[in-house]
């Protein structure tokens, strides 16, 4: 800028010599003096001095950091559809009953919209940090007791501590992925896709060791790892730093969740029946419908959930390219017809067609994610925990609907009905932001 006059040693005043002081203290000051600088407050001082990466860059071993978190607890939370024969024979109920445990694990996921709404404004770290271990111990006590209520107030434990994982694990991971949010999703949920892979691997090899009543020694894995997260991650916030940086008032919220949430809704009470009966009542339609061992319902839903580890690696990273709704609209106007003909079609095509479900039926989520993540960049937990809270509520619905119409109608049918309602969707696909 301008700059003062500065007058020989021998003819300064005091004035003159505060002037120089002044100025030589706003050049080292960056252009304002010492006297101009506010101080700090304690939340823009530990915005600036979080942890976080900038926001255009893909932080990778923060976010692979947090998919290993991902990948271990759902391996957890995939004992229960896999456990589902085994319970139903010992508590001798139907299939809506017995489908209706995996229920209580979804219930708590009401909680999700509070919890999504807290981690906008304080960081919940330490939620993604313990929740493997909280439902490794959980779940794996399922084996203790033969009782239905028992059975239910654990699955209830184990889906609070789901919940207070998947609403903060998600905006992180997209705070860290800076621009590249599909990329961060499909790292995400490939990951918790191939924990659900393995899930049913580990627990039927479990049931072989240890027998059911052993099955808690299992837990200590999930303890292990919420160690390696705590070392990892306890000084990385999970807020996104626009909320860091300043507080949105929550009324920003609404206007966007009116016109996005509706349709989000829309889309997943469309394709609930068919997800439900694949992850959740696939076990049983190989025991039963099939007449399969243990192992052969359990390498079934392997077989569907490792596709959908593919699947969902490579449909969020696509839909950055080639658009959401594009996408969404090819998925679901495919895995209907696959899932048709894997009921309908001969038991040698069981392979390859459950390869196709899970490339297709099970892989859009990352798509979802990714668009909820892009429509609410100042709340994204919030929005986050909406979006997780409206979709395991319209799932614990389908569970029991799908439980319900196997009852009174057979497993085929309910199977055959789950794939022609996913069509209904479509026109809810078309209206979604481009």
């Amino acid at each position: 800028g301008k700059r003062p006059f500065l007058p020989s040693a021998g003819g300064q005043t005091a004035a003159d010599r505060r002037h120089l002081v002044g100025w030589m203290k706003s050049v080292y000051n960056g252009g304002t003096s010492q006297t101009e600088r506010q101080p700090m407050s304690s939340d823009a001082y530990q915005a600036e001095t979080a942890v976080s990466a900038p926001q255009d860059s893909f932080q990778t071993e923060q976010v692979m950091t947090v998919a290993g978190g991902h990948f271990v607890h759902d391996t957890y939370s995939a004992f229960v559809a896999t456990l589902l024969p085994r319970l139903q024979e010992q508590l001798g109920a139907g299939y809506a009953l017995t489908g209706s445990l995996a229920i209580y694990i979804q219930l708590p996921s009401l909680l999700n919209p509070f919890i999504g709404y807290l981690a906008d404004k304080v960081s919940l770290r330490y939620f993604i940090i313990f929740a493997p271990a909280v439902t490794a111990t959980f779940v794996s006590a399922l084996g203790l007791t033969s009782d239905y209520l028992v059975l239910a107030m654990l699955l209830l434990a184990a889906g609070v501590s789901t919940a207070a994982f998947h609403a903060p694990a998600p905006a992180m991971v997209a705070r860290l992925s800076g621009v590249q949010t599909g990329k961060g999703m499909s790292l995400f949920m490939a990951c918790g896709e191939l924990g659900r892979t393995l899930g049913p691997v580990v627990v039927t090899a479990g049931l072989g060791w240890f027998g059911l009543s052993g099955l808690w020694r299992l837990a200590f894995v999930g303890w292990a790892v919420s160690g390696i997260l705590f070392w990892r991650l306890h000084d990385v916030s999970a807020r996104p730093v626009a909320a860091q940086q300043m507080t949105q008032r929550l009324e920003t919220f609404w206007p966007g969740a009116r016109r996005l949430f509706p349709l989000l809704a829309w889309l997943l009470a469309a394709r609930v029946l068919m997800l439900v009966a694949l992850t959740t009542y696939l076990p049983l339609f190989m025991t039963d419908a099939r007449a399969g061992t243990p192992w052969l319902a359990a390498g079934a839903l392997s077989v569907l959930e490792g596709a959908g580890v593919v699947g969902a690696l490579t449909t969020g990273t696509l839909s950055d390219r080639v658009g959401r709704r594009r996408l969404l609209l090819l998925l679901f106007g495919v895995a209907p017809l696959l899932l048709l003909a894997f009921v309908l079609g001969p038991t040698w095509l069981a392979l390859p067609l459950l390869i196709g479900l899970g490339l297709t039926a099970i892989s859009t989520q990352p798509v979802l994610l990714a668009m909820v993540q892009d429509q609410f960049p100042q709340h994204r937990a919030l929005a986050n925990g909406t979006f997780i809270g409206l979709s395991f509520l319209i799932r614990a619905l389908g569970v029991w609907v799908i439980g319900l119409l196997a009852d009174a109608y057979g497993l085929n049918a309910a199977f055959l009905w789950g794939a022609a309602v996913v069509w209904l969707g479509l026109p809810a696909v078309w209206r979604l932001p481009r």
